[in-house]
């Protein structure tokens, strides 16, 4: 049995849930690295706030939606790339330019492609988001 990609299954979770215009969705389980995916998406306005649900049994995210995602997906793999060709990211996963972010886990956290630009930091590609 292969093991679970939280994050596929975050962005997996949201898009289905904004497809039926749903406010809120659940995702389990829970991982720092989905709060901090999270963190970058609200701060880029596509999700509301969210909360952590610890009921020893299963971690769990709620997310509010607002309706503002078309699409989300993660990227596998997980490319590495420096900051100088995040360009080139962008027009593969997005769009248009300046429409969406790529995420991208850096050595200061996760952030929008946006930022690694202008902190010229490099990283691994984790998802998309418009």
């Amino acid at each position: 049995m292969p093991a679970n990609d939280v994050l596929s299954n975050l962005f997996s979770t949201i898009i289905e849930n904004e497809r039926r215009n749903r406010k809120e969705c659940i995702v389990m389980p829970a991982s720092t690295l989905l709060q901090e995916t999270l963190k970058v998406m609200q701060k880029n306005g596509y999700i509301g706030e969210f909360e952590l649900i610890d009921d020893r049994i299963m971690p769990k995210l709620k997310v509010q939606l607002l309706g503002r995602i078309n699409k989300c997906g993660s990227i596998k793999p997980r490319y590495s790339t420096k900051w100088q060709l995040m360009g080139q990211w962008e027009r593969r996963y997005l769009p248009a330019v300046g429409m969406g972010i790529i995420l991208v886990s850096t050595d200061k956290g996760v952030m929008s492609h946006n930022d690694a630009m202008n902190q010229k930091l490099g990283g691994r590609l984790l998802g998309y988001v418009y």
